[in-house]
């Protein structure tokens, strides 16, 4: 198929941050062209007007439980540990594979409605969620978050290491990395044979870390040092990775995520609702470390908003330093789809250029949240909703449009299963 977005304002988030008023082409999967106007011979199956609003990359949500939409609102105000332990653990365990999968499609059609165009999904019934996110037509990388409480250890690392080998290269939007639930879940055999994976495969690691000053209390008492440290210690982070929330690390664990090239993925929405507190984020971008942004599961959130995030993730740090020019628009955007898509090496729609997946979204200017218009960079991060996107594309298919989904999935039946699902697991 091939499009053709005219009368765009377009920001490209390429190195040079370019903005132009002009035109993206796509053919298939991939951009053909972007810039200024011209002629060409080309016949395009579809010419979209966008009407000076503005066409820009996909969101890219680098931390997220797609299932766990089937819990939303069903465990708030509650502290991590029992949250956890007391609330979720529970109710996953009477999931079965279908439930996974109506869940996460539930997840997809949030995502596409709120302009996300690739997640970094961690979760279990992997298969279920895989699937999911094929069927929507979701950019995906499934992080297996291996978790053994020192039980089963090595049949934990073979099925990560049979469903790795299993998944990655058969669907072109998919990838199946490695992780670790977090460091209070596992034990020291399984972060030994995770780092064996990963030494085998060339392949990163993720995990939860130091989410809770309760993880990083007991972390410190059982082992003498920080979870970074005691992670780093068995050869996890060898390959990078990606670290999920880092609320409460300090600037030698910065120092040392750094310098094995893990990226941080912060979660404002989630660790303010549970009440972890604000990840020092501009003590981590000063010591140079790739900073992106997730949501977290809508069972801690609600919400799958990348809009609400970058609000968030901004303002709380201008408030967290006392400095009001900490952590500009400008660097929130790049951290929701520049820094994200090298999180998840996802470099081939990191921006808009000649031959990068067409991940694209349409953000509607001409309402009264974004005007009058004086800087839309800031807008996006300040002003704009989930209410103002239009238009998803993942590559080159337009699967949501002006509030109608095209996914081949009708949504109203999602939200039945969903409805159903929750039902029988709640009162079982």
């Amino acid at each position: 198929m091939t499009v053709r977005f005219f009368n765009a304002y377009v920001l490209t988030f390429d190195d040079n941050n370019t903005a132009f008023n002009g035109e993206v082409w796509v053919e298939n999967d991939k951009i053909v062209y972007a810039g200024l106007p011209k002629k060409t011979n080309l016949s395009f199956d579809r010419e979209i007007d966008l009407n000076g609003n503005i066409l820009m990359p996909g969101f890219k949500n680098c931390h997220t439980h797609s299932p766990m939409t089937l819990f939303r609102s069903y465990a708030d105000d509650l502290p991590l540990d029992k949250w956890l332990f007391e609330k979720i653990f529970p109710l996953e365990d009477k999931l079965c594979g279908e439930d996974v999968y109506w869940g996460t499609l539930l997840a997809v059609l949030e995502y596409l409605s709120g302009g996300t165009t690739a997640v970094a999904d961690m979760y279990f019934l992997d298969d279920w969620v895989i699937k999911a996110m094929a069927d929507g037509g979701m950019r995906c990388v499934f992080v297996k978050g291996m978790s053994d409480l020192g039980k089963n250890t090595q049949k934990v690392l073979d099925e990560c290491e049979s469903m790795f080998n299993k998944h990655n290269g058969k669907n072109p939007l998919i990838k199946y990395a490695l992780g670790v639930h977090a460091e209070y879940t596992v034990s020291r055999d399984l972060l030994d044979g995770a780092a064996a994976l990963s030494k085998k495969y060339c392949a990163p690691v993720s995990i939860h870390l130091s989410e809770s000053k309760k993880e990083v209390a007991d972390c410190k008492e059982k082992y003498g040092r920080t979870p970074p440290f005691e992670i780093a210690s068995h050869g996890v982070f060898d390959n990078g990775g990606m670290a999920y929330h880092c609320v409460h690390i300090d600037e030698k664990d910065a120092e040392l995520l750094k310098s094995k090239n893990v990226s941080v993925v912060i979660n404002p929405a989630s660790n303010l609702k549970l009440a972890n507190g604000i990840a020092p984020l501009q003590m981590m971008i000063d010591k140079g470390i790739n900073v992106a942004i997730g949501t977290d599961g809508a069972a801690s959130n609600n919400a799958l908003d990348m809009f609400r995030e970058m609000y968030l993730a901004s303002v709380l740090q201008k408030a967290a330093t006392g400095k009001p020019e900490a952590l500009p628009a400008e660097t929130i955007l790049k951290m929701a789809v520049k820094n994200g898509a090298y999180a998840m090496g996802f470099d081939d729609c990191d921006c808009i250029a000649e031959g990068k997946h067409a991940d694209l979204i349409a953000v509607d200017i001409k309402k009264p949240n974004m005007q009058p218009i004086a800087n839309l960079q800031k807008s996006l991060v300040f002003s704009a909703g989930k209410s103002n996107v239009f238009l998803t594309m993942i590559g080159g298919k337009i699967l949501y449009e002006n509030g109608k989904f095209f996914m081949g999935i009708d949504e109203n039946t999602v939200y039945a299963k969903c409805n159903e699902i929750v039902r029988r697991i709640v009162n079982e």
